[in-house]
C-alpha cells in the first residue's frame, strides 16, 4: 500500500533559547559568548532530521491555532507536514533554556506545562499514512493511540529519557524499537553493563533494543540475530550536542521505514548524529543524505563489532 509519509511522530515540540558559555558547565560560572533562539523538541527535531534527508515526515501531535502556531509553522518551513495534527487553542511549544559549554556538552532547563501527546480521537486513517511512528516520553498522555498504532502494524520507535512509573512502563512495552540513552537505561534498571541492559530490556515482542552512549557509540540487540553489536562512534570535535539524540532517532526511524535492518538503521543514525554535533544549534547541523553517505563511505567510518560478554 502506498503511504503518504515515511515517519509520523508526536511528542516534544519546543522553542529553545541557547546560551553558549566560555567555561565548562561544572565551573559554576562563565561568560556568554553567543545567544541563539532555535526550535527544538525530541520528536519535532527528529522529524526535521527525516525531512533533511529527503524523507517524508509528519507531526501529528497537538498544535495551536493559527496564526499563533509558531512551532507548526517552523515544522512546515523545514519540510515536515502538519496537516493531520489536531489543533487546540491552548496548545503551545515547550520553552527551554539550553546552556552549552565549550566542549559541546549542554544543560537543558525546560518548562513543559503544556498540552502533550495527541488527540485520543486521532483517526486510524491518519496512523495508516506511514509505516513508522516515533514517540517520546510524553506519549504517556496518549497511550491508547500508541496501542492502536501498534495493533495496526506500525513500527513504534520510542525515545524515552525519563519515567513516571507504570504509565512509562506501558509505553516502553508497546515499542518494538526501543532506542534509549544508556544513561536512562542504567537508571531505570539499576544495572551498568550494556549487555545486561540489552538482555533486561528485551521481550519476545521487540524487534530491536538500541542504547546510545555518546562518544562511546551505540549498542544493539536485534531480533533473529544471536550477536549483540557495538557500533563505535565517529571521532569528531563536538561543538554542540543539542539535538544529537533527536537526530539519531529520526534517522533510525527513516532507515527503518526504508526497509533497513536495525543494524543498518543504527549505522545510518550514528553517522547523522555525529555530523550534527559539529555545528551550533539543535537543527542547524542536521545533515542531508549525500553528506551521510559520504561519511559512511569514508575510511574512518566506524565498523560494527560484536559486543563481548
Amino acid at each position: 500500500m502506498a503511504r503518504a509519509f515515511d515517519v509520523l511522530g508526536f511528542g516534544a515540540l519546543a522553542v529553545d533559547d541557547i546560551l553558549y558559555v566560555d567555561r565548562p558547565l561544572c565551573a559554576g560560572k562563565g561568560k556568554v559568548t553567543k545567544r541563539v533562539c532555535d526550535h527544538g523538541g525530541n520528536v519535532a527535531t527528529a522529524l526535521v532530521a527525516v525531512a533533511r534527508l529527503g524523507g517524508r515526515a509528519a507531526f501529528i501531535g497537538w498544535l495551536g491555532d493559527p496564526p499563533e502556531d509558531v512551532g507548526g509553522r517552523e515544522l512546515e518551513r523545514q519540510g515536515v507536514g502538519t496537516g493531520f495534527a489536531p489543533r487546540h487553542a491552548d496548545a503551545a511549544p515547550i520553552r527551554s533554556v539550553i546552556t552549552v559549554g565549550p566542549d559541546g556538552e549542554r544543560f537543558i532547563a525546560y518548562d513543559d506545562d503544556v498540552l502533550h501527546g495527541t488527540s485520543p480521537d486521532l483517526p486510524d486513517a491518519v496512523l495508516a499514512q506511514a509505516p513508522v511512528l516515533l514517540i517520546d516520553g510524553y506519549a504517556v498522555h496518549s497511550e491508547a493511540v500508541v496501542e492502536r498504532a501498534r495493533r495496526s502494524g506500525l513500527s513504534i520507535v520510542a525515545d524515552i529519557e525519563w519515567t513516571i512509573g507504570s504509565a512509562s512502563d506501558r509505553i516502553l512495552s508497546l515499542a518494538d524499537h526501543l532506542v534509549l540513552p544508556i544513561a536512562f537505561a542504567r537508571s531505570y534498571l539499576e544495572e551498568d553493563d550494556p549487555r545486561v541492559l540489552l538482555e533486561a530490556l528485551w521481550s519476545p515482542d521487540r524487534s530491536a533494543v538500541v542504547l546510545t552512549d555518546g562518544e562511546r557509540g551505540s549498542y544493539l540487540r536485534q531480533r533473529g540475530d544471536p550477536v549483540f553489536w557495538h557500533v563505535p562512534a565517529y571521532l569528531v570535535q563536538a561543538v554542540d550536542t543539542t539535538g544529537a539524540g533527536d537526530c539519531f532517532h529520526g534517522v533510525y526511524a527513516l532507515a527503518l521505514a526504508e526497509g533497513g535492518s536495525p543494524l543498518d538503521c543504527v549505522i545510518f543514525a550514528a553517522t547523522a548524529a555525529a555530523i550534527s554535533v559539529t555545528s551550533h544549534g539543535g537543527r542547524r547541523g542536521l545533515p542531508d543524505r549525500a553528506m551521510c553517505l559520504s561519511w559512511m563511505a569514508g575510511e574512518h567510518a566506524p565498523v560494527p563489532v560484536p559486543l563481548r560478554a
